[in-house]
């Protein structure tokens, strides 16, 4: 029996150390309930813990994996159809620069290099997209100017093959809702 007649194939969630529009972004996930597990960095297992989410409760409705081997075990979902997306939102500076140069030294850029050798379609969705912009942190609002390096690799991630790079939360919420839809009509 093959995986995809075991189970439908799921999305993949990753989040990173970013806090640009975090609590929407747990929202949207509770959204679409136990159809997404969740990948966490390190960092993104910090921002979840600063912004009062409860990893416990968490696993109550999503399997969820932690940035806490070297090799990145779970990767191996990747080439054997648990998977028909993956997402990483909110992502990081860092998370995008890796992904650009092909650095896969974290759970998360770890599941975005294999998603493109699988060549499982993947949503970004990159904070630092824009010469500025007000996001909220767990202390208030906060000006936000990213460098221009920054922004190039935002753009050099959007010409990725199978790469969807998002800049804000409404295409996020498109984007998600478009695969999910896609899916659907595929199953």
């Amino acid at each position: 029996m093959s995986r995809q007649e075991e189970a439908p194939a799921r999305m993949a969630w990753a989040l990173t150390g970013s806090g640009h529009f975090f609590p929407e972004t747990l929202n949207l996930i509770e959204r679409w309930g136990n159809r997404i597990d969740l990948f966490l960095s390190g960092a993104g297992e910090e921002v979840l813990l600063q912004y009062g989410y409860d990893l416990d409760e968490l696993r109550t409705r999503h399997r969820v994996y932690r940035d806490s081997t070297a090799s990145a075990p779970p990767v191996g979902l990747f080439y054997h159809g648990h998977y028909h997306s993956v997402v990483i939102a909110p992502a990081t500076s860092n998370t995008v620069a890796k992904c650009v140069l092909g650095i896969s030294d974290t759970l998360v850029t770890n599941i975005f290099a294999q998603a493109g050798k699988c060549r499982i379609p993947t949503i970004v969705f990159a904070c630092d997209s824009a010469p500025y912009h007000l996001t909220e942190s767990p202390g208030g609002a906060v000006d936000v100017y990213p460098r221009q390096v920054d922004l190039d690799n935002t753009e050099k991630l959007a010409a990725f093959e199978a790469t969807e790079v998002v800049t804000g939360l409404p295409a996020l919420q498109q984007a998600v809702a478009d695969r999910m839809r896609s899916e659907d009509a595929r199953v």
